[in-house]
């Protein structure tokens, strides 16, 4: 590193929401760039990651919950997320390198002090390093250990619009899905899926008709795999139309994170046990960490793909950190499409 630089933006919570968070939630400040410890690496960030599990962070009530790596934050504190940087410094022996890229979990700052083990060099499987920070990961194992796809299966995928459920309509369909409906929350989206991504129809959750009997008319004989991110009503209503023995993976629960009330670390539901019973039902909680084989997998899979065309990369790109609190907002408003990436 010829210079280093004098000056580290970041975004720092302001205060904890009560519900859902503003603008005022949180503030741009500028701090001194961090010097690295021992086996720590300088990263100059480049891009990041939106989510809505940052609710569960920030939110006023946030403690830290067994088995949710997300740490509780507090006033004061510097946000995080899934980044990719560009290493300035790093120590004698730890295979990285000045100039590499790298992916890591210290976004929403310029600057970054990142433990070597938490640095994961990035390489060229991918025509745009960007789409590294895409969910895709999550959505093929999920389809693919989690819910173990066969073909000719009629799939459901709720928060269909998601950074997740955008490349989960598209992965369904190149894994042979005979079927693929997702769940959605305006008209202009639904319209979205169908026309660019795979989807052979989608459903307005907080429309007129009921949930259920949406779901019920766009695949008749029911669904054989469920992909729920949301929980609450759209699970219920996945419950409500899957055929007997289909399976059901729960990867997310942002029906409880996007709620205008509460911590976003509760995401109650009322299911029916006797349809459970009935018709078999297989349902599971699932994480891409239990299935570690997958990192090593995706990257060549999504890349071979992005090459010849036959998947997309949904997302948004917001220029600037000082934009990346409105566009959270936004995000958790359900104004935004696909994954939202913080351009530096």
């Amino acid at each position: 590193m010829t210079a280093r630089p004098m000056a580290n933006r970041e975004i720092r919570l302001a205060a904890r929401p009560a519900g859902l968070p503003g603008p005022e939630h949180f503030a741009l400040v500028e701090a001194p760039v961090p010097d690295p410890g021992p086996g720590q690496v300088l990263v100059r960030n480049r891009w990041f990651r939106l989510s809505a599990s940052l609710r569960m962070m920030i939110s006023e009530g946030a403690t830290e919950v067994e088995g949710v790596p997300l740490p509780a934050l507090g006033p004061g504190d510097v946000l995080g997320g899934e980044a990719l940087g560009e290493v300035l410094a790093a120590p004698a022996g730890s295979g990285l390198r000045a100039g590499q890229l790298v992916r890591h979990p210290l976004g929403w700052r310029e600057y970054a002090a990142v433990p070597v083990a938490a640095c994961l060099p990035v390489g060229d499987e991918l025509p745009d390093p960007v789409a590294q920070l895409g969910h895709g990961a999550t959505a093929y194992a999920a389809l693919t250990r989690g819910l173990a796809l066969r073909r000719d299966d009629t799939v459901l995928v709720t928060a269909a619009s998601g950074a997740i459920g955008s490349m989960a309509g598209q992965l369904a369909r190149l894994l042979g899905a005979g079927r693929v409906v997702g769940t959605t929350g305006s008209a202009a989206k639904a319209a979205r899926l169908v026309a660019e991504f795979g989807f052979d129809a989608a459903v307005v959750r907080g429309a007129a008709e009921p949930l259920a009997e949406q779901l019920a008319r766009a695949a008749p004989a029911g669904f054989d795999a469920v992909l729920d991110a949301a929980g609450g009503e759209q699970l219920a209503a996945a419950v409500a139309t899957a055929r007997t023995g289909a399976r059901i993976a729960l990867i997310g629960a942002l029906a409880g994170q996007l709620a205008p009330g509460g911590a976003g670390r509760s995401a109650p539901v009322t299911l029916d046990s006797f349809q459970l019973l009935v018709k078999k039902l297989t349902l599971r909680g699932y994480s891409a960490d239990d299935d570690p084989d997958v990192a090593a997998e995706w990257p060549a899979v999504f890349g071979r793909w992005l090459r010849d065309g036959r998947i997309r990369f949904p997302h948004q790109r917001v220029a600037g950190l000082e934009r990346a609190p409105q566009a959270l907002v936004e995000l958790m408003a359900g104004q935004r499409f696909g994954a939202v990436i913080v351009e530096l």
